[in-house]
């Protein structure tokens, strides 16, 4: 009997976007429209989060936070937040499908994991109307899954386990430890430890990394040990059970947690 039944990826950074880049000029030119400029790697932060939770996250960071009461003569609240969200939003709608190339590996990964009957489930820190702009580019591309959850479509975002325990139905999988979450940010791999599920974190098309396949091949051989052991490292410190370079790298992991699940362990 096959014990692992689903594995539930994340979008950007884990599937498609290698190197996370579409949120991130959207954030920072939205910033920029405020008067209040931030860094590529503040923006990075929080990635994985609900976008409006996201964009709390920055404004609460207290570089930020006092260049913005020095903007507004005020600390930033409630209805700034609404009011960055709001200009966010369209902004990376209007970039999503330039940023929706899958990243190698993903499509054939995923047609060996179906073609041993493994359910592909699917969540994302981005909203409804910006996935819709990724979709079709994937889909044409190979990554279709059969489950895709975003925010808004549950009460909370990650960390929460809330997206996890909504595809789980829809996958038909109804004990977690049988899933596997797949995920380049920290909130993600929390995401999959506070649902129950193993957790792979990937290190260096995601986030963590946040450069593109080019970039990554560019790097000197030292450079790229550096950045990929301090990769490791924070998605092993958000909980990951397994690190690995990018989603082309994970069928040898799926068999292994088949082998554990197999043998009595859970995650």
């Amino acid at each position: 009997m096959k014990h692992v039944k689903a594995v539930i990826f994340d979008w950007a950074g884990t599937v498609v976007d290698y190197g996370s880049r579409a949120p991130m000029g959207a954030f920072v030119e939205t910033f920029e429209q405020f008067g209040v400029p931030v860094t590529i790697d503040e923006a990075r932060g929080p990635m994985g989060m609900a976008k409006r939770p996201h964009i709390a996250a920055l404004m609460a960071l207290p570089r930020v936070a006092a260049a913005w009461e020095a903007r507004y003569g005020h600390a930033p609240g409630e209805a700034d937040i609404d009011a960055v969200y709001d200009v966010f939003v369209p902004k990376n709608v209007a970039v999503a499908a330039q940023y929706s190339d899958v990243i190698p590996g993903v499509a054939a990964v995923t047609a060996a994991l179906r073609a041993d009957g493994v359910r592909i489930g699917s969540t994302t820190g981005y909203t409804r109307e910006i996935i819709d702009q990724i979709v079709p580019g994937a889909r044409a591309q190979g990554f279709e899954p059969d489950s895709i959850v975003c925010t808004g479509d549950t009460p909370e975002g990650r960390p929460s386990p809330y997206m996890i325990y909504r595809t789980l139905p829809q996958l038909g999988v109804w004990l977690a430890r049988d899933a596997i979450k797949v995920d380049d940010t920290e909130v993600g791999i929390e995401e999959g430890i506070n649902g129950g599920t193993w957790a792979v974190g990937v290190a260096v098309s995601g986030n963590a990394f946040g450069l593109t396949e080019e970039e990554v091949h560019a790097l000197a051989p030292d450079e790229f040990a550096r950045r990929r052991a301090a990769a490791v490292e924070r998605l092993r410190a958000a909980g990951a059970h397994y690190v690995i370079d990018s989603v082309a790298d994970l069928l040898p992991v799926v068999n292994e947690i088949e082998s554990r699940l197999a043998r009595g362990e859970r995650p």
